[in-house]
């Protein structure tokens, strides 16, 4: 029996600063992951207002791209007008003063 009781004795002895490793070990990690964590959140906290302006930016192309398009538009209408074949008598009437000989030019007086 005092075999059984001094094997005993020297494990928990012996398991002592085992534990103690165990314990600093376990520590030093969170300590780690505390400062780590601490330094993400305070990079959070400085991206948002980047983030916040880069979205302003973004809402100012998005308006200056349909703004843009509704020019294309206008222009893509104004160029099938004037190069449309079947109006080709229209459209010289609209950019040219001359009249045509059956016409007459009408003034208005107040």
């Amino acid at each position: 029996m005092s075999r059984q009781r001094r094997s005993r004795r020297q494990t928990v002895r012996g398991s002592n600063p085992n534990h103690q490793w165990v314990a600093t070990e376990i520590l030093v990690k969170l300590g780690v992951n505390g400062v780590l964590s601490a330094i993400a959140v305070i990079t959070l906290f400085k991206l948002i207002p980047y983030q916040w302006s880069q979205q302003a930016k973004l809402k100012e192309v998005e308006v200056e791209v349909q703004e843009t398009e509704r020019r294309v538009s206008e222009l893509r209408q104004d160029f099938r007008h004037n190069f449309d074949p079947y109006q080709v008598k229209k459209v010289m009437q609209e950019q040219s003063p001359r009249l045509q000989p059956t016409q007459r030019r009408i003034f208005w007086s107040n």
